[in-house]
């Protein structure tokens, strides 16, 4: 059974991944660092083109200045004590861990002479040679971008007049793109290659001479490649999810604001339509959707990236993801998107047709985040259907997840249809990731969204023979449920009470579930459990307020006594 998981997942990797695999190892084998390392840098070029000061700093920002110069460094919720500077080699931390210490993100938190103590320390006592966590090519990306901002840009004055500085940073600005070129991540595509494309056109553009021109032109034809292929029509990202979309807008801008006229050419129009998707997938809190892998506290927070979107019902067609905002602070987000790319899907979730949901400016039904990138149970549940708010069949996944980014057979939305209506919405579709199972069962579900905060649900599960369908709502940490009868539940929250009613033959229950926010982060919450033995129609309905609620999924709810119709 390996071993046919296995097959089914390498079929869906293109050609490309495949000959870069095989490349990849080969190449690790019989490469020689050390070697590499020793070559002699040709003299400073000096610079092209300056990047301009006005750019956003990268990430969160979360760490501070006195907490490292006291040696502590906090990354994903875990906080380690280094020494200042501290320790390079990552020996006994995760790697997610590790990389974050080499991006260097948190350069932008101190004043320039801390940061150039930081950039020499890490020069002298940590080497390019095998295994060395800091030069791995996507780490060794985020870094060459952050001081080429942090140095040439911010700082540029004071770099340009501290002679010991800029020749130890040529020489290791120089040595780490050499080395990149040669390591660019054609056997992971996806978020890792952009990175990488965009380092080197930076650090292309900001020095002059050949070495630079041809990092430049490298960096460029990624960025050309790869552009209309992660950014789509609509603007949505192709891996779907926001916490990279968010990176991805970030990302871009900084490019766009290179000082370099052809590279901010190169990415201005994918930028403005990222950043208009980017603002209909955050909720009224302002944070992002917690769509496939997405947490907060990695990514820069959207109003550092976009302007707030509108009122209204959306569509992200080309991306799949469709909802509405109204001005109570009433905001849904409808999943009804493919995983991911079918040749990259490691940021997946089987979260085929589910939704979030934030009623009075506060998130009340969640999505489950995405808890940690090592393998374990905290990574498998929070990827599980079971985590999401849609059907699980059978108890089994839309989708056959293994290992930490893994995925062999795989579900895909079908007949979507979307149409926007009296200030709110309608939308329809079906999955197929069931129809792998001997029952071949189908889930159809049915929105219908109310700008007054109603949300509608059909569900339908078509089965050639009887399976166990659960429904589930994966309530905010912050709401407290209260069953109310055989098929309805109060729930209370810090900004007032909402109801769920459920319908159709079923039992109700309250379940314990996990809400991961942040990565290494994870708090418990609640899931309202509906159960039913299909073929079956259920639904809910879902209302602001504490007002009596009746609901049939055939034709509405009736909310004080007011209809809302499918």
């Amino acid at each position: 059974m390996s071993l046919l998981r296995l097959a089914r997942t390498l079929g869906w990797l293109r050609r490309e991944q495949l000959v870069g695999q095989v490349v990849h190892r080969v190449h690790r084998a019989l490469e020689r660092p050390e070697a590499f390392a020793a070559r002699p840098a040709p003299p400073d070029p000096g610079a092209r083109a300056v990047p301009r000061g006005e750019f956003v700093p990268p990430g969160a920002q979360r760490l501070r200045a006195e907490a490292m110069r006291a040696g502590r460094f906090e990354f994903l919720n875990r906080s380690e004590a280094l020494g200042w500077p501290p320790r390079w080699d990552g020996q006994g931390l995760p790697k997610l861990w590790a990389y974050n210490l080499h991006y260097f993100e948190y350069l932008f938190a101190l004043p320039y002479e801390q940061g150039r103590a930081l950039a020499l320390d890490w020069i002298a006592r940590h080497p390019l040679r095998r295994a060395q966590v800091g030069w791995e090519p996507y780490p060794l990306s985020l870094r060459i971008g952050v001081w080429c901002r942090y140095f040439l840009g911010l700082h540029g004055e004071r770099c340009a007049s501290d002679p010991e500085l800029r020749a130890a940073l040529w020489r290791s600005l120089w040595l780490q793109a050499e080395w990149l070129t040669g390591h660019l991540e054609y056997h992971l595509l996806g978020n890792h290659l952009l990175e990488n494309g965009a380092a080197l056109a930076l650090v292309g553009a900001c020095f002059a001479g050949a070495d630079a021109e041809r990092w430049q032109a490298s960096g460029d034809a990624v960025l050309e490649q790869q552009l209309p292929v992660q950014v789509l029509p609509d603007g949505g990202h192709f891996e779907r999810s926001p916490m990279y979309h968010a990176r991805t807008v970030w990302l871009l801008d900084a490019l766009a604001k290179s000082g370099s006229e052809p590279l901010a050419a190169r990415v201005r129009p994918a930028l403005a339509r990222l950043r208009d998707a980017l603002a209909l997938l955050c909720h009224p809190d302002g944070e992002i959707a917690l769509l496939n892998d997405s947490v907060f506290g990695v990514a820069n927070p959207p109003a550092e990236l976009c302007p707030p979107a509108a009122a209204g019902p959306f569509a992200l067609a080309d991306t799949g993801y469709f909802g509405a905002r109204g001005k109570e602070g009433h905001f849904v987000v409808c999943d009804a998107a493919p995983i991911g790319p079918d040749y990259l899907p490691g940021h997946a979730h089987g979260d085929l047709l589910a939704f979030e949901l934030s009623l009075r400016g506060r998130r009340v039904i969640v999505d489950s985040g995405v808890a940690s990138y090592v393998p374990g149970e905290a990574r498998a549940y929070a990827r599980s259907t079971r985590a999401h708010n849609t059907v699980e069949i059978d108890g089994q996944d839309q989708c056959e997840f293994w290992s930490a980014f893994r995925v062999a057979r795989r579900g895909h939305p079908r007949d979507v249809a979307f149409e926007a209506c009296g200030g709110g919405f309608r939308l329809s579709a079906w999955h197929d990731g069931y129809e792998r199972l001997p029952a071949r069962a189908r889930h159809r579900r049915r929105y219908r969204w109310h700008p007054e905060g109603v949300l509608l649900v059909r569900d339908e599960v078509e089965a050639r023979a009887a399976v166990r369908g659960v429904s589930r709502l994966h309530l905010h940490p912050d709401c407290q449920p209260v069953l109310d009868g055989p098929r309805q539940a109060r729930i209370a929250h810090p900004g007032g009470a909402f109801r769920v009613a459920f319908a159709g033959p079923g039992e109700l229950s309250l379940e314990p579930s996990q809400y991961a926010p942040e990565l290494g982060l994870s708090v418990a919450n609640h899931a309202l459990a509906y159960a039913t033995t299909a073929p079956a129609v259920t639904g809910f309905c879902v209302a602001d307020g504490d007002a009596p609620l009746e609901f049939d999924p055939a034709t509405g709810a009736r909310v004080a006594g007011s209809a809302f119709a499918f």
